[in-house]
């Protein structure tokens, strides 16, 4: 079964609220957070905001700490929930210009000679991090 990107959000921020052991209304209710929309974005039938101060406030009522995977994670995925790219990749213009590869890549696109060259230079120099 493929999940949704639009849930790709969603089950993640419920999973984090089930390790709590907090039902929906009790999470909503100690952190003054609307329970439809709560529960609208744990089903994926609501986007995640795209303010990252009340993303901040959801990562935290979530008991998730700035720096971690985790938050990286949530803050990843309410990106691609909402179509975007994270906006620190897309301050890197030297990773810009390498994302039509990686999509390529990511589709099963046979690269081509010059492409596979161009990888092997960039990991022969250490770029490949």
């Amino acid at each position: 079964m493929v999940m949704s990107y639009k849930k790709l959000f969603g089950n993640y921020f419920k999973e984090k609220r089930l390790e709590q052991s907090i039902s929906l209304r009790q999470f909503c209710l100690e952190h003054g957070f609307d329970p439809g929309n709560i529960s609208k974005m744990e089903r994926g039938l609501l986007a995640p905001p795209s303010r990252s101060e009340l993303l901040s406030k959801y990562a935290r009522a979530l008991e998730l700490k700035e720096g971690t995977d985790d938050w990286t994670e949530f803050f990843d995925r309410a990106a691609a929930c909402r179509g975007e790219m994270p906006i620190e990749i897309l301050q890197d213009e030297e990773l810009v210009q390498k994302l039509p590869l990686f999509f390529r890549t990511l589709r099963g696109e046979k690269l081509t000679e010059k492409k596979l060259e161009e990888i092997k230079e960039l990991i022969k120099r250490g770029g490949y991090n």
